[in-house]
């Protein structure tokens, strides 16, 4: 027989594996029935890298490893074998951090306690401190790979990374967009470029500044070799440093990296830039602080069209229009910025860019930049525009007093179930079922497990209705620095789509 045709009989042999037909024919003999209609299935197998937490002596990192419950067992492989689920992280090689010299004398603990998961429904903890901490890979099969997320959160009480850092670890890709990044030279902006496969990766990084692309050096075919991450400072790329705002394109040639900005102010504080969502003719941007005593609102259109957009501020009362920035104009392949003064006015609320004029619709990719607390004592954090959850999003390490979660809808009425799980060292879960009026943001703060000990997570699943984009603020105040953090809701792309299969015996001929 030849090799070709026992390939295609292993290739059906397992689709048929995972697709639940793992016969040819029916117990009595008669044909199976055909597959005729497209199934989700739990994903077997997900992947997540976690960058260098801090560069400083003094940094303090928790690391929070949680797979929510209710995707079902996805256990076993397509060839119907089934293997005990793991979800472990594990040391990037050649991680140590730029500048990190571990003087401490502590060995990085990161890597230890999250891999400990053993079933879903209850998050698990690590601490590392100092400067040496590694950057971190890691994967989830079986049972635990549904919805696997990590979050990284580091606490710096003094220097110049003062802050509070907060990360959900990211998911391996090959394009990835970065607005209200800065070359500036109050900024320390660094791009974190995290392999976590065994072959090496080749990445490009593109500066956008508001007169277009930023002329660069050593950005094209940036090495990151297997199992490693690369820090690259941002302002050492172009001789156009200096820039405000800026965004930055990494992409790959090849292979897949995670990718994550640390942004640090010398003045206002410090925390990650995550990924924006792709480039689309709306975007929201979920989640602003109450007291937020700043927003800097960084778009760029990566088309060959200007973008014209309308800004609005989506508020649990409803969409108003602020007072004085009611739009933005977006020149094409260039950064624009505008600053949004007292634009929560004391309330929760979530940004909603739309085009000015419906019938031209040009893509964008946006971040806010947003500063809580006055003078000296100030802190920085930045909300990427992020998609509306389609199944479901988590985002773990919340706290009993400190969380707050923002849900928006900023088209038609939605009816999602929010749970927060059990505690990482005791608590009962508990849920609840939120409406999210049309074209309103809903806050919750008190949602809590019972008997919480530790920390715990939040995860958010639509139910009906219109679309939803949630974010998180973890407020940890400090010596009267208002310390925060806001991650948005990702999916988790908890299942797969498995294509509708049928026999076809030709291929034994």
């Amino acid at each position: 027989m030849k090799r070709t045709t026992l390939s295609l009989i292993a290739g059906a042999t397992a689709l048929a594996a995972v697709t639940g037909f793992a016969a040819l024919t029916a117990p009595d003999g008669t044909a199976a029935p055909e597959a005729k209609t497209t199934t989700r299935l739990p994903v077997e197998r997900a992947g997540l890298v976690c960058p260098v937490p801090s560069t400083s002596e003094v940094a303090e990192t928790l690391y929070t490893s949680y797979t929510p419950t209710g995707t079902g067992t996805g256990a076993g492989s397509a060839a119907g074998k089934a293997e005990p689920p793991t979800a472990l992280l594990r040391t990037a090689a050649g991680a140590t951090p730029s500048g990190g010299t571990g003087k401490t004398g502590k060995t990085p603990k990161a890597a230890k306690a999250p891999a400990t998961v053993t079933a879903p429904g209850k998050p698990v903890t690590a601490e590392a401190e100092g400067a040496s901490v590694p950057a971190l890979t890691g994967s989830a099969t079986g049972a635990l790979a549904p919805g696997w997320t990590v979050q990284q959160t580091t606490v710096v009480p003094a220097g110049g990374a003062r802050g509070l850092l907060g990360l959900g670890c990211g998911v391996p890709d090959t394009d990835f967009w970065f607005p209200a990044a800065s070359t500036a030279k109050d900024r320390q902006d660094y791009v974190h470029l995290t392999n976590p496969d065994d072959t090496a990766a080749v990445a490009d990084i593109e500066l956008y500044g508001p007169e277009g692309l930023l002329k660069s050096q050593f950005t094209e075919g940036i090495p990151v070799p297997a199992r490693s991450t690369v820090p690259v400072l941002l302002s050492t790329l172009t001789s156009e440093a200096g820039r405000k705002d800026v965004t930055v394109h990494v992409t790959t040639r090849s292979g897949r990296v995670g990718a994550a900005v640390a942004a640090a102010d010398d003045k206002l504080g410090s925390d990650w830039i995550a990924p924006a969502a792709d480039p689309a003719s709306s975007a929201v941007l979920p989640g602003i602080p109450a007291d937020a005593t700043s927003v800097r609102l960084v778009a760029f259109a990566p088309g060959e069209e200007d973008a014209d957009l309308k800004v609005q501020l989506v508020t649990a009362s409803g969409t108003i229009v602020p007072a004085g920035a009611d739009s933005l104009h977006v020149k094409s392949g260039m950064t624009a910025a505008a600053d949004l003064p007292d634009l929560t006015r004391g309330a929760v609320g979530s940004l909603l860019l739309t085009p000015s004029d419906p019938k031209k619709p040009t893509p964008v990719v946006a971040a806010l930049q947003v500063v809580r607390g006055k003078g000296a004592n100030t802190e920085i954090a930045f909300i990427p525009a992020t998609a509306a959850v389609s199944a479901r999003a988590t985002v773990a390490d919340n706290r009993a007093k400190g969380s707050t979660l923002s849900l928006t809808a900023p088209g038609a009425e939605a009816r999602v179930k929010v749970t927060a799980s059990a505690g990482s060292a005791g608590g009962t879960p508990v849920s609840r079922t939120v409406t999210v009026k049309a074209g309103t943001t809903a806050v919750l703060t008190d949602l809590v497990p019972g008997g919480l000990k530790g920390s715990y997570a939040l995860t958010v699943e639509p139910l009906s209705g219109g679309k939803v984009h949630a974010a998180r603020t973890l407020a940890l105040p400090e010596d009267g620095v208002p310390m925060f953090t806001v991650q948005t809701f990702v999916d988790d792309r908890g299942t797969v789509e498995v294509p509708s299969a049928h026999q076809d015996l030709g291929v034994l001929d």
